[in-house]
């Protein structure tokens, strides 16, 4: 298991809404958390073998910004 983290643009609980079901279904996705009290609006993903391009896709495709911080 790894936690990859990214900063995003999730700025609140509907921008999080927009997101959710694709997280939620990845199959390499195990969980996942937003701090929307963190500046950079950190999202931490727990999974297994799963490329960071794969997690700044899919909230790409929901229309907010995500890279992975390293």
């Amino acid at each position: 298991m790894e936690i990859l983290v990214f900063k995003t643009n999730l700025s609140n609980t509907d921008h999080i809404g927009k997101v959710t079901l694709s997280l939620n279904h990845h199959p390499h996705i195990i969980e996942w958390n937003v701090d929307l009290h963190d500046c950079d609006k950190i999202l931490r993903v727990v999974s297994q073998n799963l490329p960071p391009g794969e997690v700044e896709e899919l909230i790409f495709n929901a229309g907010f910004y995500c890279r992975e911080l390293i």
